[in-house]
Order: C-alpha cells, then structure tokens, then sequence
C-alpha cells in the first residue's frame, strides 16, 4: 500500500529453501541489507537508490514481545549524570541508586534502555546489580569506575544481577504472568547500575547520561522473576590461541549446582523464558546446550551468525523447565585469525567473555552457576613444569623451565610458538579439564558446592543440529514460512508520482 507519506511493502519466503544460493532463516541473527528510491519506477527502469541505504542486525524470528501497556504506568529511570568517559579503550562505571518504590509489592514489566543519543556505539552493555539491604543512602552521593582498587567497599555487595542490556538490543517486555519485583523486605532496596564504556578511538571530552527506565505496575503478577549468570567465570583461566578459525570454549552450570540450589529451593524447577547470549568482538556463535540425566534436550538457545554490535534477550517459543540434576553448557566459538597474541579472558572488548544470562520464575537464591577450567594443565600444555609457591602474585610466576623462568602465566603463553594444529590440541585439552564450580547466592553468599572441582560431562562434539526440513512451494505452512514488511517514509517535499501499486 500506498499514501502520501509512505510505502509499504510485504513481502514472505520460506526459512528453509534448500537451494545453495538461499540463505536459510533461522532463530539466529540476520544482517538484512535494504536499498529504496523515493520515486516510483519509470520508463526508463528502475532509479538508483543513492544513499537511501543501509544494512540492519536482526532476529527475524525473535520480535519483541508486544503487550498493550497503560501509557500512565508509572516509571523511574536510572541515568549516569554527566559520566567523564576516560580516553581509553575500555571502561566500566559504577552508579549506585535507590529504588524510589518502597513499603508496598509493585512489579516492573519492562525496562527500556536510555542511550544518550550519538553514544549508540559507546554505551557496550548495562547490567543492573541487586546490592546489600543493609547499606544507607550515603551511598549514593558518588559514581565510581568499577573494579578499581579505590571503588568504595558498598559496591562489593552488589552481586546477584537482575537485569542485563547489551549493544543493539531494544526494550524488554515481562510475560503477562511474571513481573521484577520491587518494594518489599526481600526486593532491591538499592541497585548498582554498571555501564561499559567501549572507546577503542580514545575520544576525549566524552560526557554521558545513559541509562535505563523501569515501568512498574501495582498490579501484582503471579510470579516473580530471577537472573542467573551462566557461563564461564571472567578470568585469565579462560583463553584463546591466536590465528585459530575456530576455537571452542565451554562455561558449565554443572549438575552439582543446579542440584544444591534448586533441590533446597525449588525441586520442582525452575522455568526459563528469555535468554541473553554474551561475547565480545572475537565471538562468532553461541549455544545454551541443556542435558537431563545425560541426554541432550533442544537448544534452550543459540546464535549461531553472533553479531557483537547486536545482543538481545531471546524470548523462548515455550518456557523451559530446569530441573534439579541438569546441566547446562555455554558454548562459545570464536576466530582469533586477525590476533597474533593470546585473547584472555576479561573485562575489555579486545578480552574475552562466554556468558548466558538466563531470565526465568519464580525467582529463587541463585545468582551465579558458572565454571573456570584448571589452570596447572593449561601450564602443562605448553611445557611448564613448576611455578614459585606459595603464590605471592597473579599471574604467578613460573619456576621452570629455564626458557619461561620468571615469566607470568600470560607472559609464558605469549611465548609459546602456537600454530594451528598446537591450538586444536589445545582445545581438545581444555574441553575435557575438570571444571572449578561457581555456585552464588545473593548477598555475597555461597552454596557449599562453590570453590569444588566437578568433571565436565561427556557430550557429543560437536553438537548435530536438527536436520533442515525444506519448505514445499505449494504449501504455505506458518511454521516454515516468513512474512516482513518494509516501510519507507518518504518526506511530502520529495513525494514524486505517488500512486496505489499492487
């Protein structure tokens, strides 16, 4: 259809064509590629769209969830005032707030990012930390860069996530049945807002005030919501040889966890509705692979075409049960060919991190279910016999041999002459290590299972995906089909011979 303002075009296909020369459209993202001319076609042929085009990261299969919210809900927003971004590559700033909803149970049903408009490509990501009840509004007179060694002490209570935003994502809409609870005994009574900054131009004068805005109503929804942050542990335990195409890490929600926490809390389970996928600039794809009693179950979730300027809660098709005894494996692949260096694992875009933020009901304490890989047969690999003991630093050093004498753990891999073949041996090696099990609750605590080593599972790898059923031209079929529209607005100055087109 056609007005005098815009155009509209629908368009389908089928996901799954088959032909070598159609791109398959899956759950994971697509870069969609558009180009339009404002005037309609003449005799001539068709007009060249000029700079009336663009490209455009999305999850076809993966649209907001759409609820019809009053527009006189009430909101609060959580904004950085006037933040001096360093002229550096990476940084995190930490913002303590108070919730202003007190005394009574309300619960917010969406939050919406609030990006400083022309920081889009600034502000990385935004997590939303649940801190101690215990601590007074002192605490709210400073912002401070997180994870530096004269941060303020309240921050360090600041532990269980609630909620996470990264780059390109939009807002979050709650199910109608499950809301975040604010304004009770048990709720967030103050909230550390951690901002990354992502700089690698080293621009200066940047001053920002982003944010995020929580809509809340005092409609009480059956179930309240939790987060657990799945994964690998950030740490330097984590790592990539350099020059590999592909290269696999794994972060386990191990079995001894999940069934601590959830058979003391919950052994009927929990149930997962959205996803959250998280890895920087050398990710390529990544899985949430889910195994009951050694079986494998569906993907809870995937992305295999990871795009790190695109991330975004996946809503889950049907809500996934985790039951006490699963396991679930974050798997991250990546490419280092552009990086001559070891990639760590860290806090900087340029590091490395294999995370899944899981958001689900009724929310119980569990905040953290992730793993680090052993460290000493890392070492081994590449021929280091002895380190100084008992470790005075970290990295620590290495003892012998004499060609790593007094070098640091990271110094050491950066010396080792890795080649393709030597960094798929290495890989090998690491997916079978015993696992160091993270298992938190809120408030700075832990389950008796944290600190404990844990064997990784035996799986198949790599994973078989579900064969591709392709789509029958002659039958329209909901499941395996697309349909898009694509609007153009056209402004009335520039409207040339406007008309109804079929």
């Amino acid at each position: 259809m056609e007005n005098g303002t815009h155009t509209i075009l629908a368009f389908s296909r089928e996901l799954h064509t088959c032909d070598t020369n159609d791109k398959s459209i899956t759950e994971s993202t697509v870069r969609v590629i558009w180009a339009y001319h404002h005037k309609d076609m003449g005799e001539a042929g068709q007009n060249y769209h000029g700079s009336n085009r663009g490209t455009k990261s999305l999850r076809l299969l993966n649209p907001e969830k759409e609820e019809v919210l009053s527009a006189s809900l009430p909101y609060f927003d959580l904004t950085n005032k006037d933040v001096p971004v360093p002229d550096k590559d990476t940084t995190y700033w930490c913002q303590m707030f108070k919730i202003p909803v007190q005394h009574e149970k309300h619960h917010v049903t969406k939050v919406e990012p609030l990006i400083q408009k022309g920081h889009e490509n600034l502000v990385h990501h935004i997590l939303l930390y649940q801190c101690s009840s215990n601590l007074n509004d002192s605490v709210l007179d400073y912002g401070h860069e997180c994870y530096h060694p004269n941060m303020p002490d309240s921050f360090l209570t600041c532990e269980t996530v609630i909620f996470a935003w990264a780059i390109g994502g939009e807002g979050f809409t709650y199910p109608p049945h499950v809301g975040l609870s604010i304004g009770t005994a048990a709720d967030p009574q103050f909230v550390l807002m951690e901002v990354h900054y992502d700089n690698p131009s080293y621009t200066e004068g940047l001053i920002d005030n982003s944010g995020l805005r929580l809509i809340y109503t005092p409609v009480i929804r059956k179930y309240d919501a939790g987060v657990i942050e799945a994964g690998l542990w950030v740490s330097l335990f984590h790592n990539i040889p350099p020059d590999m195409p592909e290269f696999v890490s794994e972060g386990h929600c191990t079995l001894e966890c999940l069934e601590e926490a959830l058979g003391a809390e919950r052994p009927a389970g929990i149930h997962v509705f959205a996803v959250l996928l998280h890895a920087h600039l050398a990710g390529r794809a990544i899985r949430m692979r889910h195994f009951r009693n050694g079986q494998e179950q569906k993907l809870l979730a995937y992305d295999d075409e990871f795009d790190f300027n695109f991330q975004e809660f996946q809503y889950l098709k049907e809500e996934r049960t985790i039951l006490p005894g699963d396991n679930l494996i974050t798997e991250c692949h990546y490419s280092t060919v552009d990086r001559t260096h070891m990639t760590w694992g860290g806090l900087s875009t340029r590091n490395e991190m294999c995370l899944s933020y899981l958001l689900y009901y009724p929310r119980i304490n569990l905040t953290r279910c992730a793993s680090i890989p052993d460290i000493m047969e890392q070492l081994q690999f590449i021929g280091v016999k002895e380190i100084y003991r008992p470790v005075r630093t970290w990295p620590f050093i290495i003892k012998s041999p004499k060609q790593y004498k007094n070098l640091s753990f990271m110094d050491a891999m950066n010396k080792f002459k890795w080649s393709r073949s030597e960094g798929l041996s290495y890989n090998e090696l690491v997916l079978k290590l015993p696992v160091n099990v993270r298992c938190s609750k809120t408030d700075n605590a832990e389950w008796s299972i944290q600190g404990m080593t844990a064997l990784p599972p035996e799986i198949e790898r790599p994973y078989k995906a579900e064969p591709v059923i392709c789509s029958s031209s002659s039958c329209l079929c909901g499941s395996l089909f697309l349909t898009l529209l694509f609007v153009v607005h056209v402004p009335a100055s520039t409207v040339g011979n406007i008309g109804p087109f079929v």
